[in-house]
Order: C-alpha cells, then structure tokens, then sequence
C-alpha cells in the first residue's frame, strides 16, 4: 500500500488473493484479484493493472468493490436482459402473419425468406433485424426455416404415393434378416 490513492483493505493477504485468482471459474474476478495482490506487494496501481491487462481506473472500480463486498465484489453483477425490439403484440402478428404465409397470386411468392420478412417488420414497425438475429428471433418464437416439401397444387396425390420409397420393416438393416448361429457353436 502506497501512501497515495485509495486503501486496500488488508484482512486477505496477496497469497490468498492468488489462491482465489487460480481456483476462480470467473476470469475477469480472477484477473482482478490478482491485479489488486499485485498492488498489495508494492506494486503501483498502473503497473498491477498492465500486469493483468486492464487501466488504473478499471484497478480503482475493483479495489472500490473489493472493500466494500470482498471476494464476491470482484465477480461481474448480473447484468439485465436486453430489450426486445418487438413488444409481445407484435411479435403475436408477425406470427401469425408468418404462419398464415404468402398468397402466391397476390404476393409473387410461394414461401417467405428471411429476407422478406425482415423487410415486412422494418416497413410495418420501422425496426431492423440482421438476418441471423431474426432467425433467432423466429426460433425464439417457435417458428422454424424448415418447410415441408414443395407439392405442385395440381399434383395428383396418387401419382406422388406411386414414386415414394417403401418404409423398411423394423429390426431390419440393410443386409437383411440377423443370421442364426450354426448349431453347433456356443
């Protein structure tokens, strides 16, 4: 402890502080109780915190935390979530707009793309999306990108069920039947 800046308090002592930073699954509290042993044995403040990679404020906002809660004022505080940027009523109608699909004469297409539903929510609610947060997004909500197989709307039924592939039987693999053991051999 120097005779500037701030008081470390002193009831663990920088061995300690290195025991916690090894067994610690947190880095970040590792790193900064190491940081803060480093100054505990005389190191200055801006030297502890490049040893660890981090500034002196950053050092300052730990050592802070560090008298006042201890160990547990070195780990990272639960952050909260992030907003959504669709409330729970629109993403109800994007749903069901989604689900209820596209009408191929009125909208030119057969199955939405993440494309065009992006596009729909950035023209309906002004908010845009990346295309992989809105896959997210729709995963989040239940919906998936797989699709059934395309069938033409004038395809015969019984004409499809002529060139499917018969469904194997169970037990059997592709070589057949399993072989019986010869009669004699145990």
């Amino acid at each position: 402890m120097g005779a500037r800046g701030l008081v470390i308090r002193d009831d663990l002592e920088a061995a300690a502080l290195r025991r916690f930073a090894q067994t610690e699954p947190d880095r970040r509290a590792g790193l900064r109780a190491l940081a803060i042993a480093q100054a505990l044995e005389g190191a200055s403040r801006a030297e502890a915190a490049r040893v660890v990679g981090r500034e002196r404020q950053a050092l300052r906002d730990a050592v802070v935390r560090y008298n006042a809660e201890g160990l547990a004022g070195l780990r990272d505080r639960p952050r909260p979530p992030r907003r959504e940027k669709l409330d729970e009523t629109q993403q109800e109608t994007l749903r069901t707009w989604v689900l209820q699909g596209p009408d191929p004469e009125r909208d030119g297409l057969s199955s939405y793309r993440l494309l065009d539903i992006a596009a729909h929510i950035e023209q309906r609610w002004g908010v845009s999306y990346t295309l992989s947060a809105l896959a997210r997004r729709l995963h989040r909500m239940g919906l998936s990108w797989q699709k059934a197989r395309p069938a033409h709307p004038k395809g015969s039924v019984e004409a499809r069920e002529l060139y499917k592939k018969p469904r194997r039987r169970a037990g059997r693999g592709r070589r057949g039947p399993p072989r019986q053991a010869a009669p004699g051999l145990v």
